[in-house]
C-alpha cells in the first residue's frame, strides 16, 4: 500500500487549466483516468487526509505510485481525451460498462457494390448502416421479411451471391420477388443501391412520405384500370404498415430521441437505453458495471454517454437525449454531443408528459436488468465455487466456508437497537436460517458491544444444543436470553444447531475484535471471523493491523459483499418494522395477557377505545371470549391511561367528538 505523499506533485507544478490525468501503479500500468476543469483543484483533492477520502478513492490513491496529466484547451477536448484513454488503457478503477448480452442489429452494408441487409452483432464496421439494436434476432428477420416485398434488397451471403452469378440463376428469393436479383443483372448496381437507400430511409423513420407516394401510385394505377399493379401496391402498403406496427408508437411522429435510465446499488449499476426514431421505439440495449470508483448517478450517465456515442456521428446521435441526471458540468457534454452529430443536441431530464412516462418504463427495465444480472451471477455453480476458493485462499482457511453467517447491527439514533444474522450455504442465501435479535444487554448505541452480545448469544445457544442434542426446541420470537424451552421427545434442534465455518461482521477492526472476543470467551476455536466495512473493498481479520485486499473483480469479494448487504437489508427491515409497530401501539397493546384476537373482539363489541374505557367490568365481561379476570385487567390498564385531549375546531371553537378513537 503506497503513501500518496510519496508521489504528490510539488506546489505550483500542476497547472490551473482543463486537462486529463492518469494514475499509474508501481508497475507503470494506468489504473485510473479522469478529467478536470481545473487540474490543480482536482488533483489536490486526491492528496488530502486519507480519512476524508471516499473509500474507493482511498483505495485507488494508495494503489497508485505516480500521477501525470495532459493539458487541453477546452473541457470538450478533455472529455474526448478521457474517453480515448479509458478505451486504450482499460483502467481498473474506472467505470466500464459491459453489455449484459450481445444485442443484434439490422445492418445494411452500404460499403459494398451491392449492399446487403443482414443481422449483425459485435463491434460496428465503417461504411455499414445500423438500425437497432433489437432484443431478438427473430424480430429483425420478421421485419425484414415484410419489407423485402417493397424493397427487394439482397440478403444473401457473398458465397451464395457469387454462385448465383456464376450459374446465371438467382436464388429462391429472386424467383418469389423478395430480391431484385442483382447477381444475374436484373437491376443495375445503381438501381440496387437506390433500393438499399430507400430501405434505410424507411427504417430511419421517414415512413409517412413513402407510404403516401405508394398510395398515390396505387390510386393512379386503379384510375388507369391497371388493377393488378394497384393490388400489388396495396399489398406493399399493407406489408409496410405491418412492419411499422411491430414498433409501438410512443412519442410524436417527428421525435428522434434516446432515453437513458440507471438502476444502481452500492456495488453495481445497470443502464438501459431506448432508441426512439420517428416516434417509435426502434431499439433497446443495456449495460451493467461494477462501481469501482466513487461515482454518482450523474457520473454514471456521463460514462454511458461516452460509451454510447464515443464512436458515433451524424444521425446516429439523436436530436434529443433524455437522462435521469445531468452530468456536472453539463455544457461540455452537450457540446461534445453536438459536435458528434453536427447539429444541436438537447440533453435534458424529462419533466412531464409522454417522455416522462416512457422514462419510467426505461427505469423499470434498468431495475429488472440489475436484478437479473445479480441473480445470474449468484446462481452460477462454477462462479460460486470459485468465490469460495478465493475466500479460502485469501483468509488462510483450512477448508472452503460452505456455511457463512453474517451479523449486522441496526438502530435509529440509539433507539430500537436490533441485529440480524443471515446464512449463506454453498454461496446461496438460506433464508429459512435467518435470525433476528433484540439488543437487551444494555441501553443506548454501541455497535461494538451489540456485536459482542449477538455473536455470544448465537454461539452460546449452539454450544447448549451441541451438548444436549434434541433437548431444545425452537427459540421464542426475539431470541431473548433464557427464552428457550425444553423440546418434546423426537424434536430435533432447528435454530443455531449447526456452526458456520466463517463469521462475517458488518464493520471494521472494532467489530471483528468484538466478535472474536465473544468466541474466545465461549471457547469456540474452529470458526473463522472476518469483517467487511460498508463501501470498502477491504477484509479485516482479528488481530491484524492491515486488511486483506481482494481484487475488485474477485468473485470471493463479490460473495462477501452480497452476504454483508443481505445482512444489512434484513436488519434494517426488522428495525423499521419494530419501530413501525411501536408507533402504532394503542392502549390495549399494553394490557398483559391480551392477545390480538381478544383485542379485536373488544374493539368490535364496543366500537372504540373511548367507549371501552367508559364501560364497567361487567360490561366488558359481556364481550365474546373475555373473562372476569381479563376484564378487570383491561379496565385497570385503561383507567391508568389518560385520555387524549379533545380536538378543537379553531374556526368555530367547537370541541370535536372523538367517537372514532
Amino acid at each position: 500500500m503506497a503513501d500518496p505523499s510519496s508521489y504528490r506533485p510539488k506546489p505550483g507544478q500542476i497547472p490551473d487549466s482543463p486537462g486529463v490525468y492518469k494514475f499509474r501503479d508501481e508497475h507503470g500500468r494506468v489504473i485510473y483516468v479522469g478529467k478536470a476543469k481545473s487540474l490543480r483543484q482536482r488533483l489536490s483533492s486526491y492528496f488530502q487526509d486519507l480519512a476524508g477520502l471516499h473509500p474507493r478513492t482511498r483505495t485507488m490513491v494508495t494503489t497508485a505510485a505516480s500521477v501525470e496529466w495532459t493539458v487541453v484547451s477546452t473541457e470538450v477536448e478533455a472529455l474526448q481525451l478521457e474517453y480515448s484513454w479509458i478505451k486504450e488503457y482499460d483502467p481498473r478503477f474506472n467505470v466500464k460498462y459491459r453489455d449484459d448480452k450481445s444485442y443484434p442489429s439490422l445492418a445494411v452494408t452500404l460499403n459494398e457494390e451491392f449492399p446487403r441487409v443482414q443481422v449483425m452483432r459485435g463491434s460496428k464496421k465503417k461504411g455499414v448502416r445500423y438500425f437497432g439494436p433489437y432484443a431478438h434476432a427473430w424480430a429483425i428477420r420478421e421485419t425484414v421479411d415484410l419489407m423485402l416485398r417493397v424493397f427487394p434488397v439482397r440478403t444473401c451471403s457473398a458465397g451464395v451471391f457469387k454462385r448465383s452469378h456464376q450459374i446465371g440463376r438467382p436464388c429462391l428469393l429472386g424467383y418469389i420477388g423478395k430480391c431484385s436479383a442483382p447477381c444475374v443483372g436484373r437491376v443495375t448496381p445503381e438501381e440496387h443501391r437506390e433500393l438499399a437507400e430507400e430501405f434505410c430511409d424507411f427504417m430511419a423513420g421517414r415512413t409517412g412520405a413513402y407510404i403516401r407516394r405508394l398510395e398515390q401510385r396505387m390510386h393512379d394505377a386503379a384510375e388507369e384500370m391497371e388493377y393488378e399493379k394497384a393490388a400489388r401496391l396495396r399489398d406493399d402498403i399493407e406489408a409496410l404498415r405491418r412492419a411499422m406496427e411491430k414498433n409501438a408508437v410512443v412519442l410524436a411522429d417527428a421525435t428522434d430521441a434516446d432515453l437513458i435510465a440507471v438502476a444502481e446499488d452500492e456495488l453495481e449499476a445497470a443502464v438501459q437505453i431506448f432508441h426512439v426514431r420517428g416516434g417509435r421505439v426502434r431499439g433497446q440495449r443495456g449495460w451493467v458495471t461494477d462501481k469501482v470508483e466513487a461515482v454518482d448517478t450523474a457520473g454514471l450517465v456521463e460514462h454511458a454517454l461516452q460509451q454510447l456515442y464515443g464512436e458515433e456521428s451524424g444521425d446516429a446521435v439523436p436530436k434529443e437525449v433524455l437522462v435521469p441526471a445531468l452530468p456536472d458540468p453539463v455544457e461540455p457534454v452537450a457540446q461534445w454531443l453536438t459536435g458528434r452529430r453536427g447539429s444541436r443536441v438537447d440533453l435534458r431530464i424529462p419533466q412531464r408528459g409522454d417522455k416522462k412516462d416512457l422514462m419510467a418504463t426505461v427505469q423499470r427495465n434498468a431495475q429488472q436488468a440489475l436484478a437479473l444480472h445479480k441473480t445470474k451471477r449468484a446462481s452460477d455453480l462454477t462462479t460460486r465455487s470459485r468465490a469460495l476458493e478465493e475466500i479460502t485462499e485469501a483468509l488462510g482457511l483450512d477448508s472452503a466456508p460452505l456455511r457463512i453467517e453474517c451479523f449486522d447491527i441496526s438502530h435509529l439514533q440509539g433507539q430500537d437497537v436490533v441485529a440480524s444474522m443471515v446464512v449463506f450455504e454453498d454461496g446461496l442465501a438460506r433464508k429459512s436460517e435467518y435470525r433476528r435479535f433484540q439488543i437487551k444487554g444494555f441501553e443506548g448505541q454501541d455497535d461494538v458491544r451489540s456485536m459482542h452480545e449477538v455473536v455470544g448469544r448465537r454461539f452460546r445457544r449452539y454450544l447448549r444444543e451441541s451438548l444436549k442434542t434434541g433437548e431444545w426446541a425452537e427459540e421464542t420470537a426475539g431470541d431473548e436470553p433464557g427464552g428457550e424451552v425444553p423440546a418434546e421427545n423426537g424434536d430435533r434442534p432447528k435454530r443455531f444447531a449447526y456452526p458456520p465455518q466463517l463469521v462475517v461482521v458488518d464493520g471494521g477492526q472494532p467489530q471483528v475484535a468484538a466478535a472474536q472476543r465473544a468466541l474466545d470467551e465461549l471457547g469456540v476455536t474452529d470458526v473463522a471471523v472476518c469483517g467487511l466495512a460498508k463501501r470498502l473493498e477491504e477484509v479485516w481479520l482479528p488481530g491484524e493491523d492491515d486488511p486483506v485486499v481482494l481484487p475488485r473483480t474477485s468473485e470471493g469479494l463479490y460473495l462477501l459483499q452480497r452476504v454483508r448487504d443481505e445482512a444489512h437489508r434484513f436488519a434494517i427491515a426488522y428495525q423499521r418494522g419494530k419501530r413501525s409497530r411501536s408507533m402504532k401501539a394503542g392502549p390495549l397493546d399494553t394490557v398483559p395477557g391480551l392477545g390480538e384476537t381478544r383485542k379485536q373482539a373488544l374493539l368490535k363489541h364496543f366500537g372504540s377505545v373511548k367507549r371501552l374505557r367508559a364501560a364497567t367490568v361487567d360490561e366488558i365481561c359481556a364481550a365474546p371470549g373475555i373473562g372476569r379476570k381479563t376484564a378487570e385487567t383491561v379496565a385497570a390498564a385503561l383507567a391508568a391511561t389518560a385520555p387524549p385531549a379533545p380536538a378543537v375546531n379553531t374556526a368555530t371553537g367547537e370541541i370535536m367528538d372523538d367517537a372514532e378513537e
